[in-house]
């Protein structure tokens, strides 16, 4: 029988190359750490990767990115390709989404403030004072966020020296950390409709109402999208984690594909490596999961390993839903020339949480047609779904299933597209099983949701563990879901880990 392979010279291993995982690693390998990534897929990305059919290049993902910026300090993917000299050609975007809202209501989300402003302005004037008084709020919260460098806020000496460099911005971020969107967007607006179009424009990134979306995160994207803007990369989301690789090879990095992790070593109660499917085993000072929380402590740890602020943090926090994804090939015609990249479809106000009442539609085309054949545009269409949703189908069942919710997401964009049915070139349909397989989420969710209305981001787990030498990264931890999000968590875990590694 032949031995087990085991490698013991690594400093960090990463779990998993999403956005996070990728971040942490190419922050580390530039501190001169010797890092190794492991991922279970044939390329990087996981939900910021891609596929190609037929001519189409298409995201996994969304395709409305932020942290692109040229200034400031919250252009963090920016940030993450500098720190392994890597840069990557952008396409501003002039409009982040146009909602399309019950009653017919058009509403465009300028990457202009005052054009924003004034648009939402018209449809409620009685509440312009109030609209203003609620957006410059998030701009004063994005400001104090923008005059630091974003690292780890568990690391003492980062928070002595932000706060003497910073003190006003520290201290008027401070008085945010408690608090949620919906309790500020109250003190100044009271019509119920335009308090709904804020509970969308926070689920559109959070898949939360405004009352538990916290204030910390409303005033990044609310007021980024106005600064540094929404900017998609050229060539497809997924260059952003090829480009991530290329600088961490260039450093001096490694990364295995179809490598699959199923355990977590633990020694003395350290975690100390990890073992894939084949049966080797890779040592390391420190582990980075990039998995969900549930994966990393339910999967790759025993069950009786699981620490007690785990269990606590169970109990405030869910999975969020999964998605039903339409990977749609058109002919151009279908599209008129004056369309914007991004767009969000509610019919009904009362069903904007439930399974399948939020549309979101994404064309890149718009901004890169090389991305597609001539003549030809992506929309890239998904909607909230729970996995219960398509457990215990005979495989006739499922397609037939996966057909007719793929049929009555096209009727329901004929809306916006008249026409799109007989547009058709090329049609694929993504569930929450097909994420749960591709990108090894359990039940294919896209990041933690609290299960109550909590105190803003305090309940949110930073990268350190209960478990020495094992840190998480990614959308279970501070602050949550985004690229430009899990990028922050990435530079936080790559900073923690190099004082504790003093790199």
């Amino acid at each position: 029988m032949e031995a087990v392979t085991t490698r013991r010279d690594y400093d960090v291993i990463v779990i998993g190359s999403g956005i996070g995982g990728l971040v942490t690693a190419t922050q580390l390998a530039a501190k001169g750490a010797k890092v190794l990534v492991l991922e279970r897929y044939i390329i990087p990305g996981g939900s910021a990767g891609y596929f190609q059919r037929e001519g189409y290049k298409f995201d996994v993902g969304a395709s409305m990115i932020f942290g692109f910026g040229e200034k400031g300090t919250t252009n963090l993917l920016t940030k993450a390709l500098a720190a392994v000299g890597m840069n990557l050609e952008t396409i501003p975007d002039p409009v982040q989404i146009h909602y399309h809202l019950p009653e017919g209501v058009e509403l465009k989300v300028h990457y202009q403030y005052e054009k924003f402003l004034q648009e939402l302005i018209n449809l409620f004037p009685q509440e312009a004072k109030g609209i203003r008084r609620f957006y410059d709020e998030c701009q004063k919260v994005f400001n104090y966020l923008n005059s630091m460098d974003l690292l780890s806020l568990e690391e003492p000496r980062y928070l002595m020296r932000t706060f003497l460099q910073h003190p006003l911005s520290c201290l008027g971020l401070a008085q945010y950390l408690p608090q949620n969107t919906g309790d500020i967007a109250q003190r100044y607006i009271k019509d119920p409709i335009l308090l709904k179009f804020i509970d969308l424009e926070c689920y559109c990134w959070s898949v939360m109402p405004a009352s538990h979306t916290p204030m910390i995160n409303a005033g990044m994207v609310f007021s980024d999208r106005h600064y540094g803007g929404v900017r998609y990369p050229k060539g497809g989301v997924g260059n952003i984690a090829q480009k991530l690789v290329t600088g961490l090879n260039n450093y001096g990095g490694e990364i295995k594909y179809k490598a699959r992790v199923t355990k977590i070593i633990l020694e003395a109660g350290k975690a100390v490596g990890v073992k894939l499917a084949t049966g080797e085993e890779y040592r390391a000072k420190r582990i980075v999961s990039n998995a969900t929380r549930w994966d990393t402590f339910d999967k790759l740890l025993a069950p009786e390993n699981l620490p007690p602020k785990e269990q606590k943090w169970r109990n405030r926090y869910q999975k969020s839903p999964s998605f039903l994804s339409l990977h749609l090939g058109v002919r151009e015609d279908i599209i008129p020339p004056d369309t914007e990249c991004h767009h969000i479809l509610l019919e009904d106000w009362n069903k904007m949480e439930i399974s399948a009442g939020t549309i979101f539609v994404s064309i890149p085309t718009i901004l890169d047609p090389s991305l597609a054949p001539p003549g030809h545009h992506i929309i890239h269409t998904f909607t909230p779904s729970n996995i219960a949703e398509w457990k215990n189908l005979s495989p006739k069942e499922y397609q037939e299933k996966k057909e007719l919710a793929a049929e009555n997401l096209i009727n329901r964009l004929e809306a916006i597209f008249s026409g799109l049915t007989s547009a058709l070139d090329y049609q694929e349909v993504g569930t929450p099983r097909t994420h749960r397989r591709f990108l090894g989420r359990e039940d294919g969710t896209y990041g933690p949701i609290p299960r109550r209305k909590l105190a803003g981001l305090l309940r949110m787990p930073f990268n350190c563990t209960e478990i020495p030498g094992l840190y998480c990264v990614g959308d279970s931890t501070f602050p949550g879901q985004g690229l430009n999000a899990v990028a922050f968590s990435g530079m936080s875990c790559g900073h923690r880990i190099a004082t504790d590694l003093k790199l």
